[in-house]
């Protein structure tokens, strides 16, 4: 069989995923893709992937899945790794993941479902700090209030739902009950039936350092997490994977694809806070490096059903920092010219165990320099034996590189580095 995979996406999750699986002799298209994956000799098409042809598709995105991409090319008859749009609804409507979530008996935060402004109050009026507010619909990862001041939650909730902050996404909310406890990213490969975990990571939502500032993206991330043992693992995905993937099915839906948990692990145990139905980003530029074995055979097998083997890790560590264009996340600034990347969009220095994902960025001629174009402009990873090794590698090649306005946290996997030294 060739190894021809078609990618759909453009951002620093699908160069992450276009870069990995290049390196495993894969023959990689990326559509629409950018200027910064282009740059290091990917192909790179605006054809739309329906009109493409490969021997696995993979959809990057939350927006493609929930519109139903993955539905249109298996109707062609395409192997697809991604769920169909009505699987890809646990990512679509908070509403839908925490009905499923209840209907399964997996642990979770209290929560209300709410569409009119005097009853978000009476609800949030109700509750203990900290007031958690999402919008139902998809806002990028970034329609999530998270704060101890109610009269703010109480206004949060209300421009949510007036369309004011995230337009038809906000018209209906989830207010959650808080929850307190370190964060943890479980991603799974799902084959319909059976679940496999990656090794577990941590993102770093806050814009600013210490965990301050509103709700990103994500600002960075590492894995794997210290102190989370295979049999933690084995838990996790017992108690809130697995039930998620048998409750789908339950429901008629035979999900294929990434199955990402976002888990608090609280003091009474681990609990969902959220899932996303692919590939986290940016945790995917820090877990795909860890894989020692073929991607392909696993994608493939997870797309046709047929999974047998989870992913093999390495001893590795990675670590990567998300540099941020000035005005992110509210109103982020393009045009700013970037130093310190040379015309393969990597450093100018090459640093041995680094590299730089590119996640927001233009070119306004074939090999001139790179421009902000994107709220996330880059992601610089590094991958070592420990993640102080890492972590100090990323940061190294974040020294390298500058544009005006650049954001960027310094305490990425600053604690989780001290704590495996200790």
């Amino acid at each position: 069989m060739s190894r021809r995979v078609v990618i759909v996406g453009s951002g620093g999750r699908e160069h992450a995923l276009a870069l990995a699986l290049t390196a495993q002799a894969c023959e990689v298209t990326v559509t629409p893709g950018s200027a910064g994956i282009a740059a290091g000799g990917i192909a790179v098409v605006d054809t739309p992937s329906t009109q493409l042809d490969a021997d696995l598709f993979i959809i990057g995105p939350e927006a493609p899945l929930v519109a139903g991409e993955a539905d249109a090319l298996r109707a062609q008859g395409k192997l697809v790794l991604g769920p169909g749009a009505d699987g890809a609804q646990l990512e679509g409507s908070k509403a839908f993941m925490k009905d499923l979530l209840a209907e399964a008996s997996i642990p979770t935060a209290g929560y209300w479902t709410v569409e009119d402004p005097e009853a978000a109050a009476a609800v949030l009026a109700g509750l203990t700090p900290p007031y958690v507010i999402k919008t139902d619909g998809l806002a990028a990862g970034k329609g999530v209030l998270v704060t101890d001041d109610l009269d703010e939650a109480i206004h949060d909730a209300a421009d949510k739902l007036a369309g004011r902050s995230f337009g038809g996404a906000g018209s209906r909310i989830v207010i959650e009950e808080g929850l307190t406890g370190p964060e943890c990213s479980l991603i799974a490969l799902c084959d319909g039936h059976r679940a496999v975990a990656f090794s577990t990571a941590q993102d770093f939502k806050r814009a600013l350092d210490g965990d301050h500032g509103p709700n990103t993206g994500g600002m960075g991330a590492y894995a794997p997490m210290p102190g989370i043992t295979s049999e933690d693992v084995a838990e996790l995905m017992a108690t809130c994977v697995q039930p998620t993937l048998d409750a789908l099915r339950a429901r008629g839906i035979d999900y294929r694809g990434l199955l990402y948990a976002g888990l608090m692990l609280t003091p009474v145990g681990p609990k969902v806070i959220e899932f996303n139905v692919r590939f986290g980003d940016p945790e995917t530029q820090v877990l795909l490096p860890l894989v020692e074995s073929d991607l392909f055979d696993l994608f493939v097998s997870a797309a046709a059903g047929e999974l047998s083997a989870a992913p093999t890790p390495s001893n590795l560590a990675c670590v990567t920092v998300v540099l941020a264009a000035k005005g992110y996340p509210d109103n982020p600034i393009k045009g700013a010219l970037i130093t310190g990347l040379g015309i393969d969009g990597q450093l100018s220095d090459p640093i041995e165990g680094v590299t730089v994902i590119h996640a927001g960025t233009i070119r306004s001629e074939a090999q001139g320099p790179f421009i902000v174009n994107g709220g996330r402009v880059l992601c610089v990873t590094g991958r070592a034996t420990t993640l102080r090794e890492a972590r100090d590698l990323a940061y190294q090649g974040v020294a390298q590189i500058s544009f005006e306005g650049m954001q960027v946290r310094s305490d990425i996997a600053a604690k989780a580095a001290e704590g495996e030294q200790s």
